[in-house]
């Protein structure tokens, strides 16, 4: 009994971690801007692949593995949210424009206060 539950707990996560990963991907593609893209990459496949690595160490039953797997989610939760934020400064900074649907620009209005600072 308790291996049907775990069996039907692991392929739940995998299936809700493939849809994330589905949707990342769908927003890569679909979205207007990088900006936007960036987004859904870093937030939807941040859950996605948290959610099918605690899958893979909860079906290996094995605790060393089981730990290696929660190093790898908070490891993805640590650094995909930082890296987005410096590829979008980056983008920023290059010169890449936001889509005509965008309401306000906070990094322009910060370099435009720094600016005057000056």
């Amino acid at each position: 009994m308790m291996d049907l539950v775990l069996a039907l707990a692991v392929g739940a996560m995998l299936v809700a971690g493939g849809v994330f990963t589905f949707l990342a991907a769908l927003g890569l593609v679909r979205l207007p801007d990088v900006y936007t893209r960036m987004h859904a990459a870093s937030k939807a496949g941040t859950v996605g692949s948290g959610l099918m690595l605690f899958a893979a160490g909860i079906h290996a039953l094995d605790v060393a593995i089981f730990t290696r797997a929660l190093a790898g989610f908070v490891f993805f939760v640590l650094t995909a949210p930082v890296a987005a934020h410096l590829v979008a400064k980056a983008a920023h900074g290059a010169g890449y424009r936001l889509t005509r649907l965008t309401v306000i620009d906070d990094m322009r209005e910060a370099e435009r206060r720094d600016a005057k600072k000056r």
